[in-house]
């Protein structure tokens, strides 16, 4: 809880490089967070060079942070994770019958393609900010600060297709494979007071029904 009430978003970094063991750390969190159906469907890019950054910066609608940062996690969402051939060796995996398997995938609750492709887009996005959460939590664990980056250029905002589409190929990404958010990393220049805005614990909690407080 100190991390959680303590932690916040940093854009100001100092020039000290932050060691691999510890970037690998906070990577190793993302892998291990939870996942829906265990379907895992992110992966993570670490971006450390200068023309990479420079590229990432302007696709985050020239954010400064994002190349002046030490080092940058591209927060993939990977809706290939739902096609049928990679979700049923994930369910096999977790020793599901082939049978079952396949009930499973008429099943909406259970299986996003159903739906559409805008809810398959939905469901992996979640899925991310499940990683997105405690590699964030790690990083301000090891005294690496952060901030997430969500306003881009990407399939979900719709905006500059031809430079979404250039950083995807210089990152090696293909077309089921979307930057839903990027996490910038390094120690800070300057410390500041936290100021954790949120709202009051009584606005956003309560007991069995919207309006009924936990006294």
């Amino acid at each position: 809880m100190k991390i959680i009430e303590e932690r916040q978003s940093v854009r100001k970094y100092s020039d000290k490089e932050i060691p691999v063991s510890v970037l690998k750390s906070i990577l190793n969190a993302g892998r291990l967070a939870p996942s829906w159906m265990n379907v895992q469907s992110w992966k993570f890019i670490l971006v450390r060079s200068a023309e990479n950054k420079e590229l990432l910066s302007k696709l985050a609608c020239n954010q400064p942070h994002v190349k002046n940062c030490d080092s940058v996690i591209v927060c993939v969402a990977d809706t290939g994770a739902w096609d049928k051939e990679e979700f049923s060796k994930i369910l096999k995996q977790k020793g599901i019958a082939d049978a079952a398997i396949e009930n499973i995938m008429t099943m909406p609750a259970y299986y996003p393609p159903v739906l559409g492709e805008a809810t398959v887009k939905l469901r992996t996005v979640e899925q991310l900010t499940y990683a997105v959460a405690y590699m964030m939590l790690e990083a301000e664990d090891n005294g690496v600060k952060s901030c997430i980056i969500g306003a881009m250029s990407n399939e979900l905002t719709e905006i500059n297709h031809e430079l979404s589409e250039e950083v995807k190929a210089k990152l090696g990404l293909g077309k089921k494979e979307i930057i839903a958010s990027m996490i910038t990393l390094g120690y800070e220049a300057e410390p500041a007071p936290v100021r954790k805005l949120r709202k009051d614990f009584n606005e956003v909690v309560f007991l069995e029904k919207i309006g009924s407080l936990i006294e």
